[in-house]
C-alpha cells in the first residue's frame, strides 16, 4: 500500500505542470483508487482523520461525477494538499510497521 500512496503523491505533484486533459482524467482515477484504499483500510479503526480526509479526496477526484473547478490555479493547491496527505500517510504507514 505504501507504493500506491507514493505513486499517487508523485502523480499529483507531476500534475502541477501543464499537461493534456487525458492526464488529469488518469490522475482522477489513480487518486480515487488510492483514496478509497486508505478509507477502506482505515475504516477498521473507526472514523478518524484519515477516513474523513481521504473520503473527501475520493469525492473530489472521482472520475464518474467529476468536480469541475474550471481553473488550474484552484486545482494546484488542492493537488499539493492531496500529495502531502498521501506522503504523510505513507510515512505513518511505514512508521507503524516498525
Amino acid at each position: 500500500m505504501k507504493a500506491l500512496l507514493l505513486i499517487c503523491s508523485g502523480f499529483l505533484l507531476f500534475g502541477l505542470i501543464d499537461l493534456p486533459i487525458g492526464y488529469y482524467t488518469f490522475l482522477r482515477i489513480i487518486v480515487t483508487i488510492g483514496a478509497i484504499t486508505v478509507v477502506v483500510t482505515e475504516f477498521e479503526n473507526g472514523i478518524n482523520f484519515w477516513v474523513i480526509s481521504f473520503g473527501i479526496l475520493a469525492i473530489l477526484f472521482n472520475p464518474l461525477i467529476p468536480v469541475h473547478l474550471n481553473d488550474k490555479e484552484i486545482w494546484m493547491p488542492i493537488d499539493l494538499i492531496a500529495a502531502a496527505l498521501f506522503g504523510i500517510k505513507s510515512f505513518f504507514l511505514s512508521k507503524g510497521k516498525k
